[in-house]
């Protein structure tokens, strides 16, 4: 009898145990991790001292204040375009990375990558080596096998709360809320934070590893859009290495089939069958590939970093492109100009960014009053920013094309003391006498201006002063 049932669609997955290799990229990598989990765990532990009314933590993000503070730099809500740059920036450091080394972020600074080569050097110091890891897989649940598993899916949970803690050090301040934590007074948005990030670090570093790169992350879709045939990645010199057969075979090429390039890749993936979506171009299998050519005597390179238009032709005369000439080309140049273009920018409008700052907004509820005498006038919200660590007076005036006159409301002058590094709100009226040209026109424009009385420094916002005449316009519109 035939059997009639159809294939699964979905096959179990597979699970892969990367063999320890050594090698100049493989130290690279080992040296991008400390360097990148070094920064992400010790940067909210730096001090700053910003002056006595500032924060003291070199990096923080500071939801209450809606303040971004990064070393002597201060970014306010309204100055998003900073952070907007800088994204811009990323993505396109992204693509000129890719256009110039394929997956080289992947490979190297990726997250995932980062977190998932601590989770299986952790599994490799408590399990063993790769032919470990797989007979410790297959064989039965004995109390060794449940204990080392304990112990190495406890050292992922440690990692894992680690890293949900270093996340939120980054949103209050590092000491304090580390005190809070132990003692159980910290918000309870802290501890679900972490718990959440201490879950998906397990989960996705620990066990779903290549399965986050090869179906979860878009930018393996994407970057075939940023990669040409003059893109440096990772390859296999088939020319070389095929036919392949024993290392006494001397009419086969100089791939011995000895897998140890597969068994090296933390994504299972078989760099001599081409560029395909799973390889992330971290270059172990380079390390992997160049011990073995070493120890038979013969060229490294078999695998190596390697541009698809560098295959060999027929020409007697031909020679491979020198690997600067591929990462200087006009598409890199470009990307490179961009990028530098939008750093000089943002560089530039952080010095010549004003101290103060003011913005104007006009009640409309009503449009206007009309006073007793006839005077008309018009009210107007000022936030006035003050950027400096120390409370400055700040005097409003006004100017216009009409006799207009201004007070603030509460206060028998001009002049508004705002405190240190806040943003101020005063009322403020303009008047319009009947007399005035102002009181009877549709719409008077007029500037606001702010000056700091300890700098001299001066701010201005435009707005416009409604006067009778809209009001009469508006009453007899209709039929």
């Amino acid at each position: 009898m035939t059997d009639t049932t159809p294939p699964p669609l979905f096959a179990a997955q597979e699970p892969i145990f990367p063999k320890k290799v050594s090698g100049k990229f493989r130290n690279l990598k080992w040296a991008v991790m400390i360097v990148t989990l070094g920064i992400y765990y010790l940067v909210p532990w730096i001090r700053w001292d910003r002056g006595p009314n500032l924060p003291d933590q070199a990096v923080l993000v500071d939801l209450a204040g809606r303040r971004f503070y990064f070393y002597w730099i201060e970014i306010w809500p309204h100055e998003f375009y900073f952070v907007a740059g800088l994204l811009i920036m990323a993505g396109l450091g992204l693509f000129l990375f890719t256009s110039a080394l394929g997956r080289v972020w992947c490979g190297y600074t990726c997250p995932q990558t980062v977190w998932t080569d601590l989770f299986i050097a952790t599994e490799r110091w408590i399990e063993g080596d790769r032919n470990a890891r797989v007979r410790l897989w297959k064989a039965p649940w004995t109390f060794r096998k449940i204990r080392l598993r304990a112990f190495k899916w406890t050292l992922w949970a440690v990692i894992g709360v680690a890293t949900g803690g270093a996340w939120v050090f980054y949103f209050a301040d590092a000491p304090t809320l580390a005190q809070q934590l132990f003692t159980g007074t910290a918000p309870a948005i802290a501890y679900i934070t972490i718990a959440i990030l201490t879950a998906t670090t397990v989960v996705l570093g620990g066990f779903m590893r290549e399965q986050v790169c090869l179906y979860m992350c878009p930018w393996p879709r994407i970057q075939g859009a940023m990669v040409d045939e003059g893109t440096l990645t990772v390859g296999y010199r088939e020319w070389r290495g095929e036919p392949r057969g024993k290392a006494r075979d001397e009419s086969a090429g100089d791939c011995i089939d000895c897998m140890a390039c597969v068994n090296v890749c933390p994504t299972g993936v078989d760099i001599r069958d081409g560029q395909q979506m799973g390889c992330i171009s971290c270059a172990l299998c380079i390390d992997a590939c160049d011990d073995i050519m070493a120890k038979l005597g013969r060229e490294r390179g078999l695998v190596d970093y390697l541009a698809l238009s560098d295959t060999p032709t027929a020409d007697p005369n031909w020679k491979p492109t020198s690997a600067w000439k591929h990462i200087f080309r006009r598409r890199t140049i470009i990307y490179t100009l961009l990028w530098s273009a939008i750093g000089i920018a943002l560089v530039v409008a952080l010095f010549i960014r004003p101290e103060i700052d003011m913005t104007v907004a006009p009640i409309r509820n009503p449009t206007f009053v009309t006073l007793s005498d006839g005077t008309i006038r018009n009210a107007y919200d000022i936030r006035l920013r003050n950027k400096h660590g120390e409370a400055r007076d700040f005097r409003l005036s006004l100017v216009s094309d009409d006799l207009l006159r201004i007070e603030l409301e509460g206060r028998d002058s001009l002049v508004v003391p705002v405190p240190p590094d806040t943003t101020f709100r005063q009322r403020v009226y303009v008047s319009a006498r009947p007399q005035d040209a102002a009181a009877s026109a549709d719409r008077t424009d007029l500037r606001f201006w702010v000056e700091d009385l300890t700098s001299a420094e001066r701010a201005h916002s435009d707005t416009i002063f409604f006067g009778q005449e809209s009001f009469d316009e508006r009453s007899h519109d209709g039929p």
